[in-house]
């Protein structure tokens, strides 16, 4: 949908409600009700906007007010893929809302996803970078990552890879690599230290981001310490999609798929609904669905007790898994997963699974440090991982013949 692309007749009885994930800060929630805003002048008819957690209003109030003056609310994701929030969260909401409101049709939009409009907004990006650094992809070797911010879905994840291929073609890039800064590989410096070898002129960094966050920040602190380390490769950061008006083109796009009964989602590839290797048991998505009700259980609770529904507790225990070059090389990558999978199939253990930098071990790893219990485990495989859970995590029995050492 071009700009100047007007809304259709006989939209004096319908909303469209924008759906951004929500944040503790304000300026991330300002940007996604200013693009309501903005779709709104575009399309001329009523857009609100909504938000998943962290911010007000919820789907299910915006949904309530909006159903006292039209007849149909269309809900348009801000989500870039199409990961947990976009298949089992708000869905939910909308079967919930529908149910509330029997005389009021709501429609359920598709994620923002690869667009032509979005190409152009990252090709912009970059040039604006390349500007910068005083390099142009015509006569300079120019090599572009495009870091997102990963995700457990492997749908989503290889999106991110099919817009950076998109990205390379026919535009003059010598390289474009998909990369991630959490969650699943490959890493930001992992990616950017591989690029180092080919020794391109210069190296782009693109955040994937919508707004200008904390991961956004990191991905830019990941290009200043790539150039600081390469001397010979100049290396710069472009800005996150922030509210560039080429959103409204997506957005506009999405919401015309939705109130059209036309919406696409790759279901071909995705975990809740096809069998994939390493994620059998989220097939047929009741456990996404499960987690999804006891999430927004948990916020009605904290509202009933006048309790900030948005303060999640702190789990009872934090585990770190070295994913450094030594330990990565080691198979920590692998430990990382299981350890999450297992985790997310025990109904008994509170716990937060991250990466960790270099623990100091090299050598003795995979690396895996319990905490609060200051235990540290080394040389952990796959089946290692799942008895640390099992074990440690469900029973609080420390798994002896794996301690490396304890703190």
């Amino acid at each position: 949908m071009s700009e100047a692309t007007a809304a259709p007749d006989g939209l004096d009885d319908e909303a469209i409600l924008l759906v951004g994930h929500g944040s503790r800060r304000e300026k991330s929630n300002e940007q996604v009700r200013e693009l309501a805003a903005q779709l709104e002048g575009r399309l001329g008819i009523p857009v609100d906007a909504a938000f998943l957690e962290l911010a007000e209003p919820a789907i299910d109030d915006a949904i309530s007010g909006l159903a006292a003056t039209v007849s149909q609310v269309t809900v348009v994701h801000l989500s870039l893929f199409a990961a947990s929030h976009v298949k089992n969260d708000v869905p939910l909401a909308v079967t919930q809302a529908r149910e509330r409101h029997p005389e009021l049709t709501v429609n359920n939009g598709a994620h923002l996803g690869v667009h032509p409009a979005l190409l152009s907004l990252l090709d912009d990006r970059a040039a604006a970078v390349e500007a910068e650094l005083g390099v142009d992809r015509e006569d300079d070797d120019v090599a572009v990552v495009v870091c997102a911010r990963g995700s457990s879905d492997p749908d989503a994840n290889a999106d991110v890879h099919k817009l950076a291929r998109l990205l390379y073609e026919g535009r003059g890039f010598d390289r474009v690599e998909a990369s991630f800064i959490g969650v699943t590989e490959p890493l930001l410096d992992e990616t950017l230290h591989d690029m180092a070898k080919t020794r391109p002129d210069a190296v782009v960094v693109l955040p994937y981001m919508l707004g200008d966050g904390v991961l956004t920040g990191r991905i830019k602190d990941g290009a200043r310490e790539f150039d600081d380390e390469y001397p010979y490769v100049d290396a710069g950061f472009g800005e996150p999609l922030g509210t560039d008006t080429r959103l409204l083109d997506v957005l506009g796009d999405r919401w015309q798929e939705a109130r059209t009964g036309s919406v696409e989602m790759s279901c071909d590839t995705c975990k809740y609904k096809v069998e994939l290797d390493g994620y059998e048991d989220d097939t047929g998505g009741a456990r996404a669905m499960l987690r999804a009700l006891t999430h927004q259980a948990e916020h009605a609770d904290r509202e009933a007790v006048d309790d900030d529904p948005h303060v999640h507790d702190a789990p009872e225990k934090h585990v770190a898994v070295c994913t450094n070059q030594t330990c990565a090389a080691d198979g920590a990558p692998a430990v990382l997963e299981r350890l999450r999978q297992a985790a997310r199939d025990s109904d008994q253990c509170d716990v937060r699974i991250t990466r960790s930098s270099c623990l100091g071990r090299c050598g003795e790893g995979p690396m895996v440090s319990v905490y609060p219990d200051g235990v540290w485990y080394g040389d952990v495989g796959e089946t290692d991982a799942e008895r640390i859970v099992s074990d440690h995590l469900d029973r609080d029995r420390i798994v002896s013949e794996l301690v490396d050492q304890t703190l």
